[in-house]
């Protein structure tokens, strides 16, 4: 199954590309944008090589990152969200989200996280997703609630603490039957 492409009320979901890799690039390059997130931002030919094999990985189906644009302004990279086996590795699949910092506060990342969980649960019929996340970053915290995902246990990532949180597809498929 090829990833598929997604629109919202503002913005465009594209399956990201190699074309995408400069504006990646430049996004990571903001301490601020990957303060709680442990990479390997300031060596350039790391940086290049990690993004290189993020973008060529095949997850699965119906898995991997999509490329967010605003629709009044399709040029400007907004960032990126993912729905991948979690840490590249597995075996939960984990959605997660890195936005430039000129979109953060705007509600973009909840808007396209919103079909992307939709996709997981509709599409793919997981049972599960998680979003792993520094305890400190209150902001990606705050999306993960928006989104519906509850703290589940604390966990580490490149031995680090952080927090994990999940949905269910039943707890997705109450929260569409609500609205």
């Amino acid at each position: 199954m090829a990833l598929p492409s997604f629109e919202t009320a503002r913005l465009m979901l594209a399956p990201r590309t190699m074309a995408d890799i400069d504006d990646c690039i430049a996004m990571d390059r903001d301490p601020e944008v990957t303060r709680f997130i442990p990479g390997p931002w300031q060596d350039a030919a790391a940086h290049r090589a990690f993004l290189r094999g993020r973008i060529e990985a095949d997850f699965g189906d119906g898995l991997g990152y999509w490329s967010i644009r605003a629709k009044e302004s399709p040029r400007q990279f907004l960032g990126w969200i993912l729905l991948i086996p979690a840490d590249a590795i597995g075996p939960g699949i984990e959605i997660g989200w890195r936005l430039n910092r000129l979109a953060w506060g705007k509600g973009y990342a909840t808007e396209a996280a919103m079909p992307v969980l939709a996709h997981a649960f509709q599409t793919l019929e997981l049972d599960r997703v998680i979003a792993d996340i520094a305890p400190g970053n209150a902001a990606s915290i705050r999306v993960a609630q928006k989104l519906g995902l509850a703290p589940s246990r604390p966990t580490t990532y490149h031995d680090e603490s952080f927090a994990s949180y999940s949905m269910t597809r039943s707890a997705f498929e109450a929260d569409i039957a609500r609205q």
